[in-house]
């Protein structure tokens, strides 16, 4: 079974049809126009019946992946999984050192940390957070565009983070704890220091050097400077490991940075969705997990939208459309490296390499569909899928045939793995 969508001639959402015939008998006589190829959407020329059923949609809200499943009573219409881009700080980073280096490379001028800092709106959240968010509201924004959605029902989560440290750290933490974290009265550097004894962690003083440096276990530009990513070490296991001379056993503690994001995003998101639609509702991840079980379905993103959705009568779809966001530009700040006489490298190929974009969706040789993951300027691509899984890494572009142009988000249509459903 395929859904095929179907728009009215003023492009508001009707019901879809699982009649190709039927549709297929539309494009020829010239009553139908084809909108969108994955997912398939057409668009009537002739006005119709505007008879719609009421449709809800399930919204797994995530800090790497959104599940998403719209319902009826009696099928499911669209499940779909979004895998969602995670190097916004990274690059957010680089081009901070590049902007830093370049202010102080050709004429010193001061920082205007202050002055952003006292320019900020209220409401204001950080790149990588309002990134995220947008991306939430973007995909309901594709469904609703297809399908009569009257309901939205959004998961939301709330986190104790100073609750999950402790519980990490074998302690325990109540009432005024929350006020006094570990690191109340130090700074980053002191607290670390304290906190392994002033004692070298590699080599636990055989070395004789007494002087000591906090090292990043993860890089700072992804790690930051919280304690679980910083260790003591002395000056001279420290130059020795940057020259490779020898390996940390030390591996950083658990990182807070998705659980902190569901805290800020959820109320942020269901308000900007209010503001949008008329029919907004909040759940619980214990209910989901409750329906979950209950129905035997497989710990996946759009199963748990399926069960947020709340129409449990239904069969789910056997497929789902897996969306991955990519950057809309490849800025050439990312890419340039500096090097000795301040000579700029260009590390990326032209915009265009043979009429091939970067992303672009190709036909392999043997009929499979992925999409071009590098590029050369001899003309021989790295293409793959969509999960990232190798289909040939190096044919000529010779060779492939070009389906659809590179997008914001890339699609692709998966069939689901078999389950089991006890109740369904």
């Amino acid at each position: 079974m395929c859904l095929i969508y179907v728009l009215d001639v003023n492009g508001s959402p009707l019901m879809p049809t699982q009649r190709p015939g039927r549709v297929r008998h539309l494009l020829k006589d010239g009553k139908a126009k084809i909108v969108n190829h994955e997912p398939f959407t057409i668009q009537l020329t002739y006005k119709s019946t505007e008879f719609v059923q009421p449709v809800t949609l399930g919204v797994d809200a995530g800090s790497k992946h959104i599940g998403l499943s719209a319902s009826t009573e009696k099928q499911e219409l669209y499940s779909a999984e979004v895998e969602m881009r995670k190097d916004v700080s990274k690059l957010l980073s680089s081009r901070r050192e590049a902007r830093r280096t370049r202010r102080n490379r050709l004429r010193y001028r001061p920082a205007r940390f202050d002055n952003r800092t006292a320019t900020k709106p209220k409401g204001w959240l950080a790149p990588s957070v309002e990134h995220k968010i947008e991306t939430h509201i973007t995909v309901i924004g594709k469904v609703c565009r297809i399908l009569p959605v009257s309901k939205i029902v959004v998961e939301v989560a709330a986190f104790d983070t100073q609750l999950l440290k402790a519980e990490e750290e074998g302690r325990t933490i109540s009432g005024t704890d929350y006020q006094n974290g570990e690191m109340r009265g130090w700074n980053i550097r002191e607290y670390v220091l304290f906190r392994d004894n002033h004692k070298c962690q590699h080599c636990h003083g055989k070395s004789g050097d007494k002087v000591l440096e906090v090292h990043h276990l993860e890089s700072r530009k992804t790690g930051g400077n919280a304690p679980n990513n910083l260790i003591t070490l002395c000056s001279t296991c420290h130059k020795k490991y940057h020259k490779g001379e020898i390996t940390l056993k030390q591996k950083r503690g658990r990182k807070y940075d998705d659980i902190a994001f569901m805290g800020i995003m959820r109320w942020t998101l269901y308000e900007r969705l209010k503001e949008k639609y008329p029919c907004v509702k909040l759940t619980y991840g214990y209910i989901t997990k409750h329906n979950r079980i209950r129905l035997g379905l497989s710990k996946q993103h759009y199963n748990d939208a399926f069960c947020i959705a709340g129409n449990f009568d239904v069969k789910p779809l056997p497929y789902i459309f897996c969306l991955k966001k990519v950057r809309c530009h490849n800025r050439k700040i990312h890419k340039s490296k500096i090097l000795k006489k301040g000579k700029l490298k260009r590390n990326q190929t032209d915009y265009l390499v043979h009429g091939f974009r970067l992303f672009d969706k190709v036909k392999a040789p043997d009929g499979t569909i992925c999409f071009i993951y590098g590029r050369r300027d001899n003309g021989y691509f790295d293409i793959r899928k969509l999960d990232g899984t190798t289909v040939n890494a190096g044919i000529s572009w010779k060779k492939l045939k070009l389906v659809a142009l590179r997008k914001s988000y890339l699609i692709e249509k998966r069939v689901k793995a078999s389950e089991c459903f006890n109740n369904i």
